[in-house]
């Protein structure tokens, strides 16, 4: 009874966790879009992985060495909830004479305290389980579902009350993210790792998770997370915009997909929450290396589906297998990835090393590939003349898409070729 209470609570630290982030992550595209700033879209989602090349591994040494990790975790949500509420108010305050630089700012600063939460959440979460004497490969990923599933209660609530082409999105995610802040000071409390004597610089800094680039497992771990990073955010700031440009077409403008493009997209964490549930499973028989491959083909399909599929029937049936192969891409990749840094690393640097995933995930990965695909899109759609036709804009729809697919298939045989063959380390096993 005791440990069915602590997985209640940690359920709902998952819940509003990712409520916060599917209120705008994946429709926040559209808003901007539509008010001007469609070339400048990949910045407000090159920002999140920009942040997290310092953010979370700094909050990580935080929670290691001088603050609980709740309590970093609440003091993380108050400021990034108090600036997005503050996004959402100038937008609205200003209606179409938002301007870019205020907008971005506000932006900006509640980003840069919402990236490293995900990886506090997992550290509180991971320390209470421990603590409970649980097992983290086995009993972590069904609590971490509920996160999935209040990011797609997010997403519902934002497309039906007609928020996704305005700045509510922003109020509602930072008012989710003020409730977290108080409702994070009553989860269990995680030990900080006080050092007696004299120590090193790196070793005050709690740097020491750099020193895993030392190990060549583990050297190749981050570099191909990384490579897999860049694949990250591009649908969730394009994928939005590129389904509503063909409400320019009378043929497609009324189709479901087009004036619900958000519940249309949420199939996708739909899938995800059930992928995460088949986790435990494929970690244990078929190991890291063919999970995270697994999910790179899936990246493939992913972007591929986008370019083939269109509103219309039968084309929007591909767009739903763009969704459900979503699943098996971002889950495979993110939780086994966090689950495995969990396993291999020492407890005194655990937030630490969490904290470097993110950087080289959301940091430098996503920072790349955001920046990267605004380039083609601008190449493709937003460069055209404003006189182009319907036709040409799909046209440059689809060489984005398929460019986005033909790297992340070459970044999925370059890991079939020079990852390891053999088990990395012993591979995760789910303890019973």
């Amino acid at each position: 009874m005791k440990n069915r209470s602590l997985q209640i609570r940690l359920i709902v630290m998952n819940f509003l966790e990712f409520a916060v982030w599917g209120a705008y992550l994946t429709s926040m595209g559209r808003y901007l879009g539509a008010h001007g700033f469609g070339s400048q879209i990949g910045w407000f989602y090159s920002i999140q992985g920009i942040v997290s090349l310092f953010m979370p591994a700094l909050m990580g040494i935080v929670a290691d060495r001088w603050l609980p990790a709740q309590k970093a975790l609440s003091l993380c949500h108050g400021l990034a909830g108090i600036f997005m509420c503050g996004a959402g108010i100038y937008a609205f305050s200003m209606g179409a004479d938002v301007a870019f630089a205020p907008l971005f700012s506000l932006y900006t600063i509640s980003v840069a305290f919402f990236m490293p939460t995900i990886a506090l959440t997992n550290s509180v979460a991971f320390n209470a389980l421990v603590k409970a004497g649980m097992d983290t490969v086995k009993d972590f990923p069904p609590i971490r579902v509920f996160g999935t599933v209040g990011f797609i209660a997010t997403m519902w609530v934002v497309d039906l009350v007609g928020a996704m082409d305005t700045p509510a999105q922003f109020v509602i995610s930072g008012g989710l993210s003020l409730i977290l802040a108080v409702y994070s000071l009553t989860l269990p409390a995680c030990e900080i790792k006080k050092v007696e004597g004299k120590v090193d610089l790196v070793e005050a800094l709690g740097l020491k998770a750099f020193a895993l680039f030392k190990q060549k497992k583990m050297a190749l771990f981050f570099i191909f997370c990384m490579f897999l990073g860049v694949s990250l955010q591009i649908t969730n700031g394009f994928a939005n915009p590129f389904l509503a440009s063909f409400g320019a077409n009378p043929e497609f403008a009324n189709t479901f997909a087009v004036q619900h493009s958000g519940i249309l997209i949420s199939i996708s964490q739909i899938c995800e929450a059930v992928c995460i549930l088949l986790i435990p499973f494929f970690l244990k028989r078929f190991g890291i290396k063919n999970v995270m491959l697994l999910a790179m083909f899936a990246w493939v399909l992913r972007f591929g589906f986008f370019g083939a599929g269109n509103p219309g029937m039968p084309g929007v049936l591909l767009f739903v297998l763009s969704c459900i192969v979503y699943g098996f891409a971002f889950d495979f990749f993110n939780i086994s990835g966090a689950l495995y840094v969990d396993q291999e690393t020492d407890p005194s640097i655990r937030s630490s090393a969490q904290g470097l995933f993110m950087v080289m995930t959301n940091g430098v990965g996503a920072t790349i590939g955001t920046l990267s695909a605004q380039a083609v899109v601008n190449k493709f759609v937003y460069h055209l003349p404003e006189t182009a036709t319907f036709a040409e804009v799909w046209d440059g729809w689809k060489m984005s898409w398929y460019t986005f697919a033909a790297y992340a298939l070459v970044v999925a045989i370059a890991f079939w070729i020079f990852f390891p063959k053999t088990p990395v380390n012993k591979d995760i096993e789910v303890k019973h």
